[in-house]
């Protein structure tokens, strides 16, 4: 017999909110063409350097499930983060970004169907952004408050698939026992691999254009296979 299912913790980009193909070159040079605005040739190298430095933070979290924070990242590569400059060029960055942030149309109904079945709803996110910062996106697009715990890679020491990583989404929803959790996401290794390697149960999205650089070594076997966030209940009710 099936577990009983307690929680359901989701990953963000890809699964909370939908897969885009960004142009990552172009999220720095908007950013770095505040910092240089009459030297095209600064900006384009400020944003290569940044570029370069992302790439390495991501890479430190894949093979070596090491997390990073953006201002630490950027203080890495040079930047001087205390100054107001940085402060505009940080607001074009977010601008950038806006329209590859807005959250699942499928969400509000389905996190909301999961707490009215008794089941507690988590967030496991391997980001660079601060917790504020993901918490003004949920609040935006008013599920903030349909979700009762979640962990940012970047206040943690860890990026999925560390164990502890999960460990700590499994804490942050109270839930002892990781076999009554299931866990969302849309990478293979990161999510499936990471999430099945505790003992929780794990369901594939399966429509993220993931690059080869971002691929892991392994891929975990989901349990579950959803076309749509919204089939998740479905599966979850079986699982009950």
């Amino acid at each position: 017999m099936s577990q009983p299912v307690e929680a359901v913790v989701f990953d963000w980009g890809g699964t909370l909110t939908p897969w885009h193909t960004v142009d990552l070159h172009e999220q720095w040079l908007r950013y770095a063409e505040v910092h240089h605005p009459d030297d095209p040739a600064a900006a384009d190298e400020l944003a290569r350097r940044l570029l370069a430095a992302e790439d390495a933070a991501w890479q430190a979290g894949r093979d070596h499930q090491r997390s990073a924070t953006l201002d630490g990242m950027l203080r890495g590569a040079g930047v001087d983060t205390a100054g107001g400059r940085h402060e505009q060029a940080l607001a074009a960055y977010w601008e950038f970004w806006e329209p590859h942030t807005w959250t699942d149309p499928d969400v509000p109904g389905l996190l909301a169907g999961l707490r009215e079945r008794g089941i507690r709803v988590g967030v496991l996110s391997n980001t660079l952004w601060t917790r504020e910062h993901h918490e003004a996106v949920f609040r935006r697009d008013g599920v903030l408050d349909l979700i009762d715990g979640a962990v940012y890679s970047s206040e943690i020491p860890w990026t999925k698939p560390h164990p502890e990583a999960f460990r700590a989404a499994l804490d942050a929803v109270d839930v002892a026992d990781p076999a009554t959790a299931v866990f969302v996401g849309d990478r293979p290794y990161d999510d499936i691999h990471g999430a099945k390697q505790v003992g929780m149960r794990a369901v594939l999205v399966p429509h993220s254009a993931i690059p080869e650089s971002q691929k892991g070594h392994v891929e975990g076997d989901p349990d579950a296979v959803v076309d749509r966030l919204a089939d998740l209940l479905d599966i979850v009710d079986t699982w009950r």
